[in-house]
């Protein structure tokens, strides 16, 4: 599918997810350094700090994805979502504890978590079926492209400052703003979803028109999360082989360069040739990243073990949206993406909590080496989960 066919919501809601990753990597790409060095916290408070973050964008996403649906509107939602996360950044750069970080990330987790559900239902609504690939892969690559520009510039920022963490978190700022002014001149409300009332979609009759298929991929995708804990391990690991704070954000450049590269191209061949082969092909990436991270010694093996996690990201986590747009019924697909964003969240939680207790009793090599199993079961589970789904996924 080119660009020019590729429908104007999906292209504008890119930009707002680009320039929103600009302004959230700006911040996260640091904030882990920053809570070592400046807050002097341990890996493990680090783990809980962003477990708790993301594990609330989860429950929250359930809600919103649900109320999207009742309203038959997205984007009030997308409003409230960024515009939270929007208001959140002014306050790490005037953070000085655990506790102004944990809440300023508390509040951003909870704008993501309203505004994911139906930003990707509204993909979905704008986009025809067999589309869906290209344009889920399109959004995460331009998602991607500001998850990589936002490390760079704080690189940038941090050698002209003399390595200022918090100038770093005022200019985050700026795109931050960007975002509101696209959703409010850009995006269009598609007509169709300007519908009579319906029943509340989390009550359980409503639940239960979701097909197991739909169930089946989502309790896979909570296993893989479970493998796959935050990125903020990534940046630590840069630690432990002595790479300086300053130039910390490029491991996430590295890490998303790769992702944005392989989404959209692994979009549009999931579209001609199926998503399952693909997806085994992520997991797998994954196990590799896994094992050259546990046996990281130098900077050359951090940055090869970081692509080819940005890689099985590219790989993986476009075609898993796309599954779940592809099961979920056109009246329940936000309710449907806050389900099943809200049990890989939950995982998340627990993967991210488990990793800073492995890091801080065992070393990150622990870390690393578990991620590897859980990542071989979760690769197995797959495929034996495969028949379970309905062809037109293949």
């Amino acid at each position: 599918m080119s660009l020019k066919n590729m429908p104007k919501g999906v292209i504008a809601l890119g930009f707002v997810s680009l320039f929103m990753d600009v302004s959230s990597e700006m911040i996260h790409s640091l904030l882990p350094l920053f809570m070592l060095k400046t807050l002097g916290v341990t890996a493990l408070t680090v783990g809980i700090i962003e477990g708790i973050a993301e594990s609330t964008a989860a429950i929250v996403k359930i809600f919103s994805g649900a109320i999207s649906d009742w309203i038959g509107k997205r984007k009030p939602l997308l409003l409230l979502g960024y515009g939270l996360s929007t208001l959140t950044k002014p306050l790490f750069p005037v953070a000085d504890s655990v506790a102004t970080v944990l809440f300023a990330r508390f509040a951003d987790r909870v704008g993501k978590g309203i505004r994911v559900a139906p930003r990707d239902a509204f993909v979905a609504d704008v986009t025809p079926e067999k589309q869906r690939g290209a344009a889920y892969g399109l959004r995460q690559t331009m998602d991607t492209v500001g998850a990589f520009t936002g490390p760079a510039l704080a690189i940038v920022i941090m050698l002209a400052t003399a390595g200022s963490f918090k100038t770093v978190f005022a200019i985050a700022i700026i795109p931050a703003v960007i975002v509101m002014l696209i959703i409010l001149f850009a995006i269009k409300e598609p007509a169709r979803h300007h519908a009579d009332k319906k029943p509340f979609p989390l009550k359980p009759a409503q639940l239960k028109l979701l097909p197991a298929a739909f169930w089946w991929i989502s309790i896979f995708s909570a296993a893989l999360t479970l493998a796959r804990f935050s990125e903020a391990f990534l940046i630590l690991r840069g630690d432990t082989v002595n790479l300086d704070p300053a130039y910390a954000p490029a491991i996430l450049i590295v890490m998303n360069i790769v992702y944005a590269a392989a989404s959209w191209p692994a979009g549009i061949l999931s579209d001609k040739i199926g998503k399952r082969g693909l997806l085994v092909a992520g997991i797998a990436t994954l196990i590799a990243a896994d094992i050259v991270l546990a046996m990281t010694g130098n900077l050359y093996m951090l940055f090869f073990g970081c692509a080819l996690w940005g890689l099985h990201m590219g790989l993986t986590q476009g075609i898993l949206t796309a599954f779940i747009a592809d099961q979920a019924p056109a009246h329940l697909r936000g309710t449907a993406f806050g389900m099943y964003n809200l049990l890989s969240g939950v995982a998340l939680l627990l993967a991210s909590i488990i990793a800073g207790w492995l890091w801080k009793t065992h070393g990150p090599g622990a870390t690393f080496e578990a991620s590897a199993l859980l990542s071989a079961a979760s690769l197995a589970g797959f495929l034996v989960l495969q028949p379970r789904l309905r062809s037109k996924t293949a």
